[in-house]
């Protein structure tokens, strides 16, 4: 539970930060950065919390990194739309507002179909409860940082 609220922590200041550090035109290198250390730390915090067997843990990781650099795909077009609302903060059209949303849309059912396409994955490899565990903690780490990035988007006066 120690490594959950550290990691939630991590989230919580490093999300704002990396939006921060991309809305500044910061180096990529920097974001990069701070994205490896939550990546680190929230393999961590899965590996503590789900208590794996040996032999679930060498077939599960390699399933999870996988997973991970898809979800990556997602979550890059998810940052660069709400680069682009940030962008247009203050001269939104309705044209741009629309391909905004409609991306945001294509998005999230872009991640529900990943989810749907691995837990099969998942469960070959694993019981349900873990597998189950699994994706409450993917929900929580991502409940947190959308709320930190949320903080981060303005919104119209």
């Amino acid at each position: 539970m120690k490594r959950f609220i550290a990691l939630l922590l991590v989230c919580v200041f490093a999300a704002p930060l990396a939006f921060a550090e991309e809305k500044a035109a910061q180096p990529a290198d920097n974001m990069e950065i701070v994205r490896e250390a939550i990546r680190a730390e929230k393999k961590v915090l899965i590996a503590e919390n789900m208590q794996l067997t040996q032999s679930e843990a060498d077939m599960f990781w390699p399933i999870y990194d996988a997973y991970q650099k898809d979800i990556k795909k997602i979550v890059d077009k998810d940052l660069a739309n709400i680069k682009k609302f940030a962008e247009n903060y203050g001269s939104m059209t309705d044209e741009a507002a629309n391909e905004i949303i409609k991306a945001h849309l294509a998005n999230e059912a872009e991640y529900l179909k990943l989810k749907n396409t691995y837990l099969p994955k998942f469960m070959k490899v694993l019981p349900a409860t873990k597998v189950a565990r699994y994706y409450q903690l993917e929900n929580k780490i991502a409940a947190v940082i959308s709320y930190d990035l949320a903080a981060e988007i303005p919104l119209f006066e």
